[in-house]
């Protein structure tokens, strides 16, 4: 039967145990890939301050305000691009936990949803960084009054650029959220299409909140936010056989 589960019982000290092993595993992972990086910490850093630099006045240069944070900020960046890096480990060491005690039906979808959101996770960090960073720095380099230097502190600008590749990742995740969501029948996809323009609201929302405040930037994560609902929407059908029968009954019973 499809709704069998492939592995046996286990008592919840083996589970714990099993828990711990694999969150070791993680965490090797990621400093296997981190102390390498550290070696290559300043020249990271430089690549990720490439579209400021590329973009500020002649004669200008990024600054540090803390005694420490020449040493710092390069650490940090190599920290979370090990994190980022090992990400696609560290699915694996979950998925290898969990997958035991799932049904068989289960176990087909969850792998390529862990993959695609890698994959969107990645690309979401791609666009901000091709695409916005330079946009953005464009921007609020241009509206700097006559006479004012732009000279910005590594550390402020690492916690800058990290907080917008986080909100890119993560709204690049839209459509495994919807199709979670359909899969495990708390929405259906004609309820998310009757909700599209508040959707749309939300969408400048997050752009008003984790971008600059600027329209160019807002709209540069609200447009991909929104267009990927609608992926998500398309996608939930094909990952959910079933859902347009489910929508034909509710319909007959006036539930949407």
């Amino acid at each position: 039967m499809s709704g069998e589960t492939t592995g046996t019982e286990q008592p919840l000290i083996a589970h714990l145990l099993e828990l711990r092993d694999r969150l070791l595993k993680i965490v090797w992972g990621v400093l296997l890939i981190f102390l390498p990086l550290t070696f290559f910490a300043k020249d990271l850093y430089t690549l990720v301050a490439t579209p400021l630099i590329a973009l500020m006045p002649e004669g200008t240069s990024m600054i540090a305000t803390e005694v420490a944070s020449p040493f710092f900020a390069p650490i940090k960046l190599a920290g979370v691009a090990a994190f980022l890096l090992s990400m696609p480990w560290t699915l694996w060491q979950i998925w290898s936990f969990v997958a035991p005690g799932l049904y068989k039906t289960e176990q087909r979808l969850v792998a390529p949803l862990m993959l695609s959101s890698t994959l969107l996770f990645y690309s979401g960090v791609a666009f901000a960084y091709f695409l916005v960073l330079p946009t953005v720095f464009g921007f609020l380099i241009g509206m700097a009054p006559e006479g004012v230097s732009v000279m910005t502190d590594i550390s402020q600008y690492l916690s800058f650029v990290l907080t917008l590749f986080i909100a890119f990742g993560f709204a690049f995740e839209t459509p495994v959220a919807i199709v979670l969501l359909v899969r495990t029948g708390f929405v259906t996809p004609a309820k998310l299409k009757s909700v599209r323009e508040y959707v749309l609201v939300g969408a400048f929302v997050l752009g008003a909140i984790f971008t600059p405040p600027d329209v160019i930037s807002q709209l540069m994560l609200a447009v991909p936010v929104y267009l990927l609902y609608e992926v998500g929407i398309f996608a939930s059908r094909w990952f959910t056989p079933g859902i347009a029968e489910v929508e034909a009954q509710q319909r007959e019973n006036g539930s949407i």
